[in-house]
Order: C-alpha cells, then structure tokens, then sequence
C-alpha cells in the first residue's frame, strides 16, 4: 500500500510517501518539502496571519494533488506546536478542512516525544538497549527515554530553535547579552524537567532533526549524500564550540557552512544552544544521529493500525 504522510511544521510542510507492506521495510517513494508559512507569520496577537493561512491553504491543496498523482492510497496529515500554539488554531484547522477536504491532526508535545521515540526505536532495533532521545524542532524540544517501543518518560519544551531565534536572538548577529540570556533561559527551562531523564542507564542517546543534523554536519559528520546507514555522531565538546563560533557570525555567514541551508541558517544557533545546554545538562557525551523522526513514527503508527484491521 501507498502511504502519504503530511507533516506541517514549523519549518516545513513536508509530504512524505512510502510503500508499506506488513513485515517489510518501507520504501520512500517521494519526499516534497515546502518553506512553511507557520511562525513567520505569526502576528503580534499569536494568531496566523490571514497571508499565512493563505499560502498554507496553498501548500495543502498542492500537496494533496501531489499524493493523488502519485497514486497514495491512504493520505493523513497532521501538525505539531506552531499551529498547537497558535491563538487562532481551531479556526485554521477549520478553514482547511473546510477548503480542502484534509483533517489536519494536531499532535500534543507529549505525543511528538512518542512517535519520535518510536521512529528512533524501529530505526536501531531492541539491540540498542534503553535510549534517550533528544529532538530540536523549530517550536519545541522533545525529550525521550526508555527501553520499549513506548517510553517510559517524555517531555515537550517550548524551546524550538525557530522559536528562540524569532523572541529572543533579535539582531543578526545576535549581541553577547542576547546569547547569554537565552543560555540562561534554557539551562532553567530544561533544568526544571531534567529529573526522569537522568535516571537509570541509558545504553545509547540519540538525537534527531534537521538542527541536529545541521551541527553534526558542520563538526565532521558523513554528508547526507553518503547515505542512511553511515554512523553520523554529535559530541558535547562540538556544540559548544560551536555555539560559540555560530555566535560570532550573521544568518549569511552561516548559510555557507556544510550541511545548512539559507532558510535554517538564522536559527542554528538557537538550536545549538539548545543542543550543547540539553547534553551537559544530561551528561551526554555525544548523540547518535537518527535519519528517523516524528515524520516516520506518524508513519509507522499509521502502518501498524492498517495492517491490524
């Protein structure tokens, strides 16, 4: 069966497709990303602006012609803290369904944690023992750990490197008072929700997203185009060094680096941020890098519910 998987997030509008059949690995068959119009055009008020849902209403309709040309057979979509904490989010998600026919599913902090933690469970086996894992999405942090498919902890932190960037990183390059007050910021905001996380050994911690990505890239890591399977790590003593290099140049500067895009580079360095302060904070030496995230746990629950009917 042919699934399609929309996935509207704060950075992206993401359509994923993939051939799926029961006990086999599922086969991408087409991966179309769109710049998302959630965050940027969040007005003053915290609503989506009446342009931003415009072009969201856009991309949906377009990705939705897209699943049908390419033969999806079952089609879902959901979202996740953008559009969770939009003020006029009910009225959005209304508005869509309205014009183009698509229930978008609006996913809960604690629900992103879970099928990230899913994704990253199916992605590395029972083999890997209990895991942690870190997500730094463009609107929250989602934290995981556990020894099962469902974990046994999660959290969802409004620390999201789109986020931080937008409230707190005004100028380009930020000032030294900006960057210290938002370490500041996310050294309490983890810190208050830390305890469950650090309990018990943990055999692997793993990260996943594009911000992860994005830094593991630029301290050596094995670029995308060498694959899926090659190992791909994030070292604590690597996001801290380069907190402070991405600190010192503006969003064009660090668009030329390996691995980041024009469109990510401003918030990169809220995500390092995020990344070096969450790792000493749980006395992680490095992350695993996980090609799976939440797109590919939506995906894999979808899966798992068609093939009990």
């Amino acid at each position: 069966m042919r699934l399609g998987i929309l996935d509207v997030g704060s950075n992206t509008v993401h359509l994923l497709v993939v051939d799926a059949e029961p006990g086999a690995q599922p086969v991408p068959a087409a991966d179309v990303g769109w710049d998302s119009p959630l965050l940027e055009h969040l007005d003053a008020d915290n609503k989506l602006s009446d342009q931003g849902l415009r072009d969201l209403l856009c991309i949906i309709d377009e990705a939705r012609q897209r699943a049908d040309a390419l033969g999806v057979a079952d089609f879902s979509a959901f979202a996740t803290s953008a559009l969770r904490d939009a003020d006029n989010g009910e009225e959005v998600l209304a508005r869509v369904e309205d014009e183009t026919g698509i229930d978008v599913n609006v996913l809960g902090g604690d629900d992103e944690a879970r099928l990230t933690f899913l994704a990253v469970r199916r992605w590395y086996g029972w083999s890997s023992g209990r895991l942690l894992v870190v997500d730094i999405g463009g609107g929250s942090l989602e934290l995981a750990v556990g020894s099962d498919e469902t974990p046994e902890h999660v959290a969802s932190l409004p620390l999201g490197a789109r986020r931080l960037t937008r409230e707190r990183l005004r100028s380009d390059p930020p000032s030294a008072k900006q960057v210290a007050a938002l370490r500041d910021h996310v050294s309490a905001a983890v810190a208050a929700r830390l305890r469950p996380f650090r309990a018990g050994e943990v055999d692997h911690a793993v990260g996943t997203s594009k911000t992860l990505r994005s830094l593991a890239r630029i301290a050596g890591a094995a670029p995308l185009s060498d694959g899926p399977y090659v190992r791909r790590v994030l070292c604590v003593e690597d996001t801290a060094n380069l907190v402070d290099k991405l600190a010192g140049l503006s969003a064009r500067e660090r668009a030329k680096l390996p691995g980041v895009s024009a469109r990510r580079a401003p918030q990169l360095l809220a995500g390092a941020i995020v990344a070096a302060t969450t790792m000493a904070l749980l006395d992680v030496d490095e992350l695993l890098i996980c090609p799976w995230a939440l797109r590919e746990g939506v995906f894999l629950t979808r899966q798992d519910w068609i093939v009990a009917l």
